[in-house]
């Protein structure tokens, strides 16, 4: 009997749609449109959610730099961040050709010879100053740009506020969402992470920073050197997919890009918190989890 209505049930339907394509009114596209979604009702199939029109041709880009930048990128594609376009800067040839970015730009190739900088910010720096035209026309028709890298090093520290003043110069909103080093790393790296962070916040709208050792605190004394790089990855990624994902994803509250654009722009230092929760007060326990998280170098405290 179960079988015969739903045979019925779903005769109906196409009866209806081929009703539909016989029907020369105008409006025809909006009855169908109706007639797909109770169709997908009927048959158990989960609905899609509405997409924000206005949202579709925000073009937001990622520019990973140096090692640490273009591992970000390696971990976005890993999390299936589509919703990006994803651009690796190196001035190691081999490293950049193992980067899984939809686009790759060499820089400073006569000043390393296709090699890394040594962990000198100033290499860094010429290189991309070198190649700034390629930098340039990579960020062409971005709305947002992301200039992720791991600072201490000499392409993350010397690049990454170079990159953001030719973001700027092309009026795109841009955020620096950047590592610091683990003290473990040396007192060198640590100096020119503070150094290069400096250069970079002069350039940027709003930038994130996303402390190693803080990050040690929380995870287990027995995580292997290698998982605490790729956890380091993660939270980078979070923190760009956090604010991507205000505009690209619709939610209870819909954000656009000029919502981001007015809390973003000229925002200076910056924190990002995610949370999670369960049950009747999800909502009030992920904001708590958000605020409190031990990766928050700043107190938000009575914000």
């Amino acid at each position: 009997m179960k079988k015969k209505r739903l045979a019925r049930g779903f005769s109906k339907i196409i009866d209806y749609k081929e009703e539909l394509i016989r029907d020369t009114s105008g409006g025809i596209n909006e009855r169908v449109e109706i007639q797909d979604k109770e169709e997908d009702e009927f048959l158990g199939r989960p609905i899609s959610p509405p997409q924000k029109d206005t949202d579709k041709f925000v073009n937001i880009k990622v520019v990973g730099i140096g090692g640490g930048g273009n591992n970000a990128i390696r971990e976005m594609n890993l999390q299936g961040m589509s919703n990006l376009n994803l651009i690796a800067i190196n001035t190691d040839l081999q490293a950049l050709s193992l980067s899984q970015a939809g686009q790759k730009i060499q820089i400073g190739k006569s000043l390393t010879n296709g090699l890394g900088t040594g962990g000198n910010p100033e290499l860094g720096k010429k290189a991309a100053e070198e190649d700034k035209d390629k930098i340039s026309k990579a960020m062409e028709n971005a709305d947002i740009i992301f200039i992720t890298s791991g600072m201490g090093g000499g392409t993350g520290s010397g690049v990454s506020s170079v990159a953001a003043k030719i973001a700027k110069q092309h009026g795109i909103l841009t955020i620096g969402v950047v590592t610091k080093p683990f003290a473990f790393e040396g007192k060198k790296r640590k100096l020119q992470a503070e150094a290069g962070i400096e250069e970079l916040k002069k350039e940027v709208d709003a930038l994130i920073t996303i402390s190693n050792d803080r990050l040690l605190r929380i995870i287990s004394k027995d995580t292997s050197m290698k998982n605490a790089f790729e956890m380091t990855d993660k939270v980078l990624c979070q923190s760009v997919q956090a604010i991507a994902d205000l505009i690209t994803i619709p939610g209870l509250i819909n954000l656009d890009l000029a919502d981001v654009r007015t809390v973003a722009k000229d925002a200076g230092l910056s924190l990002v918190g995610i949370g999670t929760g369960k049950g009747k007060k999800k909502a009030a326990a992920a904001a708590k989890m958000a605020i409190s998280s031990p990766l928050l170098e700043v107190s938000i405290k009575g914000a």
